[in-house]
């Protein structure tokens, strides 16, 4: 608890807060005298410190820490010389452990507050860990400053445009940390005095694979094409350089890939399985979690050889090459023009087959038939009202969810329970070891009859 006074210039003074555990977004929780929630960034729970409060929002409060009267146990030295800067890896200064605990909590609340499960604590498994908490990172992507005449990588301020310039990243292999300083110094060189419509800088390192790929996110419209495949190139070891197009007044929008040099893709192993990725395509950035993912995956729909699998936001087919070589039939769906390329071509290299749907999930599903078995893993935003009703259409007898949000995922968990479908089993798995992130891969069977 704390207290909490105006001071004569209109700021706010508490000596002293108790932080109590941690909140899904980032920060910790204390609360006030007068009962109000705190949002405390730099907090750790088990911590006495001193903060100040930044905003008043009337029935909570943010503040952040400046000064820790009394550390917690949990409280570790963060190594990264950009933490509290950098808005990544806000976590670092919080015990590995804690960091777990705390994400299987975030789990258990959605689901018990958004989700409406009473018994979430019980269906809730332990959280899987990441077995390397640096250096697991398999894709960065850095920004440019454009208000910097000679710009540097790097990332965004939380909750700012601003850009703070890094010389190395932490979340890479050490052989690549210092990529943001090699290729930054390059794209500087290439530049000169002009602007070369650079958006962001992508880096690829693969885990079990040498493949290392650059892509350079830019507007459409002239570069030096061949002068960034030779100073790139020289700068750092890659296997494939790519430019990736958006579309001037839509950067959501891809005008074109061009190849620089290399290969023109990126390639990895999971569990004996090579996946090519192209530049615009999803592929999950931790190698050796995903690896646990697909395990856990194909354990809980556990096809007979037999069934018929539907896979929904397929991508480039993380786990459609498992299932192909498990089920009687996979349907995969995937909107994405550049995944869809990249799921085809990993289900011929790997001498698998799946029936590749190209488009919106809302659209096809309907007209897909019945399944006996259902993987989803959409983005944050989770499932479409209308494709939670056909999937229950489906009838299958289970079905996993592969969630990078909690609060989506309590979401659907209460509108599948509606249509039928009641969670049984859900696993936290730490993708993203340092920040609040979590991925969640959850069990749906038919509800008993009653």
């Amino acid at each position: 608890m704390g207290c909490c006074d105006r001071t004569h210039d209109g700021s706010f003074d508490v000596p002293r807060l108790d932080i109590e555990r941690l909140a899904y977004g980032g920060d910790a929780i204390a609360h006030l005298e007068d009962g109000r929630t705190a949002f405390v960034s730099g907090g750790v729970p088990g911590d006495s410190a001193l903060v100040d409060i930044v905003e008043d929002k009337g029935r909570f409060v943010r503040a952040r820490v400046t000064e820790v009267l009394q550390p917690s146990a949990h409280r570790v030295v963060a190594p990264c010389p950009y933490f509290g800067a950098c808005g990544g890896c806000t976590w670092q200064h919080i015990d590995y452990a804690e960091q777990l605990r705390a994400k299987r909590q975030e789990l258990v609340d959605a689901l018990q507050r958004v989700g409406k499960i009473a018994d979430a604590e019980r269906l809730v498994d332990e959280c899987v860990a990441s077995d390397q908490q640096y250096g697991y990172r398999n894709k960065i992507e850095l920004v440019l400053d454009p208000n910097d005449k000679r710009p540097r990588l790097g990332y965004h301020r939380a909750g700012s445009h601003e850009v703070v310039a890094v010389d190395s990243c932490l979340l890479l292999p050490k052989r690549h940390a210092k990529a943001p300083t090699s290729l930054g110094g390059a794209l500087r060189y290439i530049a000169g005095e002009s602007d070369l419509g650079i958006e962001r800088v992508a880096i690829r390192c693969a885990a079990h694979t040498r493949d290392v790929e650059v892509a350079l996110w830019t507007s459409a419209g002239p570069f030096p094409r061949a002068a960034a495949a030779k100073t790139l190139g020289q700068a750092m070891q890659m296997t494939s350089l790519v430019r990736v197009m958006t579309k001037e007044g839509n950067r959501a929008k891809l005008a074109g890939v061009e190849v620089l040099a290399g290969k023109g893709h990126w390639r990895e192993r999971l569990e004996g399985r090579t996946y090519a990725v192209s530049a615009p395509s999803f592929f999950q950035v931790n190698s050796a979690v995903a690896e646990k993912m697909v395990r856990l995956v194909t354990e809980m729909l556990a096809p007979d050889g037999s069934d018929r699998v539907l896979d929904l936001y397929a991508g480039a087919g993380t786990f459609t090459l498992p299932l192909a070589e498990l089920a009687g039939e996979v349907v995969a769906v995937e909107a994405a023009g550049s995944a869809v390329k990249d799921l085809r071509r990993n289900l011929e290299e790997n001498a698998a087959w799946a029936d590749v749907v190209g488009g919106d999930a809302a659209r096809e599903i309907g007209a897909l038939g019945r399944f006996d078995l259902v993987l989803v893993d959409p983005p944050r935003a989770g499932l479409h009202a209308a494709v939670v009703e056909q999937l229950a259409r489906t009838r299958p007898r289970a079905l996993v969810y592969v969630s990078c949000d909690p609060a989506t995922l309590a979401r659907d968990t209460a509108r599948l329970a509606e249509a039928g479908l009641t969670l049984t089993r859900a696993v936290p798995v730490d993708l993203f070891p340092q920040t609040f992130h979590v991925e969640t891969v959850a069990l749906f069977e038919p509800a008993p009859s009653t």
